[in-house]
C-alpha cells in the first residue's frame, strides 16, 4: 500500500487512470505508483497541444486531481517557498517604485516614456470618474478573520468589540469614525473607563494553506485598520457598480465570457502571478486621485512582521537579513487588508481602458487579477501591465487557441473541461462526499452522455466504497451541494407538502450571550448580529464543529 495516500484513495486514482486510459494517465498512475510527488505538482496540461476537447477534459482530469494536493513533497519547503515570493514581490514593487517615480514627480526626460505617461494619464482620469467623491463619512465593519491582536478560532465579533483597539500612527486621523460607533461606546469605553490603544508599525505576515508546491503568504492587519478598509472597498465596489461592474456576480459572468470567447477567439483572458503583492505604492499614487490615496494610504499597513525567515535575494535594493522583525513595505497593500480586492480591481479596470479596450463589463471585465479583455487588445495590455510591474501567469493566461479559463471555469470550444483539484487527502466522510462529487462533475461536463455511461463512474463508486454504508445512502440533487452525494435518484420525506432530503451537514457551535458582558451584547445587537436560529441565542463561530446526519428542505 502507498504510504502516503491511503488505500482507498489509491483505488480511486487507479480507476481514474485505467478507465481514461491515456499517456498521460499512465504517466500519473506511475508517478503515483512510486511516490513521485514532485514531478506530479510540476505536470501540466498545456491546450495548445490539443485539438479535441474530449482527450483534452479526460488528461486535464488525470493532471490536476492531484496537483494541489497539499502532500509531503521531498525538498519542498511550503512556508519558506511562501516567505521568498514575498521577498521576490518586494523586490519587483522596489524596482517599479523606482521606474514610475518620475511620473508622479513629472521628471521625464526620454522621449520614448511619453506614450507610458499619456496612458497613465488617461488610466488615472478614468479612475477619478469612477471614485468620484470622497466619502462624507466612513462605515466600517468588521470581517470575518482574524487581526493584529484577535487571534483563535473562537474570534467573533463580540470579541473583537471587547479587545483593546489597535492601529498604526498614520490611521489616527481616522479613529472618530471607530470611537463614534455605539459598539465602542458600549464596549471598550465603558469596560475600560477611558480610551485604551495600542500602536503598531503595520501588520503581521502569516502563511496559509495553499498546494502542494507553496503556501499562501498572507497579512494580518491591525484590527482599527482593517475595520475602516473594509469600508473603502465598500466604496470601491459600489462606484464600480455605476459602471456595470457587479464584483457580486462578476464570477458567474466571466465563465460565461471564457466559455463564449473559447468559441469565437473574439476575448482574451489574463491572470496575473502575485497580482496583489505587486501591486507598487507609485503606481497607486499615480493612478488614484489625491485626496483617495492619502484616505488609503493612512489605512494601509506600511510595515510588515516577518515572524520567521531568510534574507531576500534583492538585487536592486540592498534588503537587509531578515530572521524575525519589521520590514517596510514597498507594496502598497497585500491580501489581508480589507480593499486589496476592489483596489487591483480598480487598477486593472482602468489600464485596460486606458489602452483603448471600450467600456468596461460591455467590451472587457475585471474581477480580481482575473482579465478579459478584446483579443485585438491583448498585447497592448499585455505590455502596460508588464511595465507597471505584473507579471502575466503563462500557465493561466490565453490570447489564441481554442481555450479560455476565468474565474475557476475552463472550456475548450464552449465544452467545460475543468478538472477536479484535491485539496487534501481525503480521510473523514465529508471529504470524500467532496471528492465524489467533483469526479461526478467530470462526467456531467458532457451534458449529452449519462454519467452512468461515463468513464469517470468507476472512479466515482471507489469513492462511494469509502464511505459507512449509512452515509453512502445519503443522495440528492446538485443544488445541494456536498451536503449529499449527488444523484439523478434520490428519496424525500414529505411533510405538510414540503420535502426533505436527507444530508451530512455541518454542526456548528453556538457560543451563548452569557460568554459576554451585558454591554457587549448591547453592542452587538446594534451592530447588526443576528440570532443563528430559532433556539439558538448567540453568535456562531466560523467553520463547524463536526457533521451529523439531518434534513433540509427541498421542493
Amino acid at each position: 500500500m502507498n504510504p502516503t495516500l491511503n488505500h482507498d484513495l489509491v483505488r480511486v486514482l487507479n480507476a481514474l487512470c485505467v478507465s481514461t486510459d491515456t499517456p498521460r494517465s499512465l504517466t500519473v498512475f506511475l508517478m503515483v505508483k512510486y511516490e513521485e510527488w514532485g514531478q506530479l505538482i510540476k505536470l501540466k496540461t498545456h491546450p495548445l497541444n490539443y485539438n479535441c476537447a474530449k482527450r483534452f477534459r479526460e488528461d486535464n482530469a488525470c493532471t490536476e486531481i492531484l496537483r494541489k494536493c497539499r502532500i509531503p513533497v521531498p525538498g519542498v519547503d511550503r512556508k519558506q517557498e511562501a516567505l521568498r515570493l514575498f521577498w521576490a514581490s518586494e523586490k519587483s514593487c522596489y524596482r517599479s517604485n523606482e521606474r514610475l517615480a518620475p511620473f508622479s514627480r513629472n521628471g521625464l526626460h526620454d522621449p520614448a516614456d511619453e506614450p507610458i505617461r499619456r496612458i497613465l494619464l488617461r488610466a488615472a482620469s478614468w479612475v477619478k470618474d469612477v471614485l468620484g467623491d470622497l466619502p462624507r463619512s466612513l462605515e466600517g465593519r468588521f470581517g470575518p478573520g482574524s487581526t493584529f491582536s484577535d487571534r483563535g478560532p473562537w474570534n467573533t465579533i463580540p470579541d473583537k468589540m471587547s479587545t483593546e483597539l489597535v492601529l498604526t500612527n498614520e490611521a489616527t486621523c481616522l479613529l472618530p469614525y471607530v470611537t463614534d460607533t455605539a459598539w465602542f461606546r458600549y464596549g471598550v469605553l465603558k469596560r475600560a473607563q477611558q480610551l485604551h490603544l495600542r500602536y503598531i508599525r503595520g501588520n503581521r505576515f502569516i502563511t496559509v494553506p495553499k498546494d502542494a508546491g507553496k503556501d499562501r503568504g498572507i497579512c494580518i492587519e491591525p484590527s482599527v485598520n482593517v475595520f475602516l478598509q473594509k469600508s473603502v472597498g465598500g466604496l470601491i465596489r459600489s462606484r464600480l457598480m455605476t459602471r456595470g461592474l457587479n464584483l457580486r456576480t462578476a464570477q458567474e459572468v466571466h465563465r460565461q465570457w471564457a466559455c463564449r470567447a473559447s468559441l469565437d477567439g473574439e476575448h482574451a483572458t489574463i491572470d496575473l502571478s502575485s497580482a496583489s503583492d505587486t501591486v507598487s505604492r507609485e503606481l497607486v499614487r499615480l493612478l488614484l486621485p489625491s485626496d483617495w490615496y492619502e484616505l488609503m494610504d493612512s489605512l494601509r499597513s506600511p510595515y510588515t512582521f516577518i515572524q520567521s525567515g531568510s534574507a531576500s535575494v534583492g538585487l536592486d535594493k540592498p534588503f537587509s537579513p531578515v530572521k524575525e522583525g519589521w520590514v517596510k513595505l514597498e507594496k502598497f497593500s497585500s491580501m489581508g487588508n480589507g480593499y486589496t480586492f476592489e483596489l487591483e480591481t480598480l487598477i486593472f479596470a482602468a489600464l485596460a481602458y486606458a489602452v483603448g479596450c471600450g467600456t468596461l463589463s460591455l467590451d472587457f471585465s475585471v474581477y480580481g487579477d482575473d482579465i478579459i479583455v478584446p483579443t485585438t487588445r491583448a498585447a497592448d495590455v499585455l505590455a502596460i501591465l508588464k511595465y507597471c510591474g505584473f507579471e502575466p501567469n503563462v500557465d493561466k493566461t490565453f490570447t489564441q487557441g481554442n481555450f479560455r479559463e476565468s474565474c475557476g471555469g475552463d472550456f475548450f470550444r464552449g465544452v467545460s473541461v475543468r478538472g477536479h483539484n484535491l485539496e487534501e487527502v481525503p480521510e473523514r466522510p465529508e471529504q470524500w462526499i467532496s471528492l465524489a462529487n467533483g469526479i461526478r462533475r467530470l462526467g456531467r461536463q458532457d451534458l449529452d452522455s449519462d454519467f452512468r455511461h461515463s468513464i469517470y463512474v468507476t472512479a466515482w463508486m471507489r469513492c462511494l466504497d469509502a464511505l459507512p454504508s449509512h452515509i453512502r445512502r445519503l443522495r440528492g440533487p446538485e443544488e445541494l451541494g456536498d451536503l449529499v452525494i449527488c444523484d439523478d435518484v434520490f428519496q424525500r420525506r414529505w411533510r405538510h407538502s414540503i420535502g426533505y432530503v436527507r444530508v451530512y451537514r455541518p454542526v456548528q457551535n453556538v457560543l451563548k450571550w452569557h460568554h459576554w458582558r451585558d454591554d457587549v451584547v448591547m453592542a452587538a445587537a446594534l451592530y447588526g448580529c443576528r440570532n443563528p436560529g430559532k433556539h439558538a441565542y448567540g453568535v456562531t463561530p466560523r467553520g463547524p464543529t463536526g457533521y451529523k446526519v439531518g434534513y433540509v428542505a427541498y421542493s
